[in-house]
């Protein structure tokens, strides 16, 4: 397996960079736990506890259908899919007034990707 890894190193940096944004917006707000009411904080730890919630399912399916034997252009599609997906989430989510298009194409990626990746990985099985 190599092309997995590639793409979960990229959604490990962005998962640290949406972490430290979540600090950044703590200390602004003097919030050390909750969010104080405070909507750029809520926005901030939504688009964390989003990626947390679905990256490492997307993840693992992709990383399964490339163990597998899938085709490399598939992995690719998908992993590329799901960062972009996950990139145009937490963007719009972030945002004050949110930019609802961004968060509502990030998440139709990540579905089309987890849906793909199941389906490959259940093909995957069969064969």
């Amino acid at each position: 397996m190599h092309i997995t890894p590639f793409y979960a190193a990229l959604l490990g940096l962005m998962l640290v960079a949406l972490s430290v944004r979540v600090i950044g917006q703590r200390r602004r707000a003097k919030a050390a736990l909750g969010d104080k009411g405070d909507k750029l904080l809520q926005r901030a730890i939504r688009a964390h506890a989003n990626f947390v919630e679905y990256t490492p399912m997307a993840l693992l399916l992709i990383a399964l259908a490339e163990w597998q034997g899938g085709p490399g252009w598939l992995v690719h599609i998908l992993a590329a899919a799901l960062v972009i997906g996950r990139a145009l989430h937490a963007w719009g989510i972030s945002q004050e007034p949110e930019r609802f298009i961004f968060r509502q194409a990030g998440m139709m990626l990540t579905f089309g990707v987890l849906i793909v990746a199941a389906l490959a990985c259940m093909a995957g099985s069969l064969l």
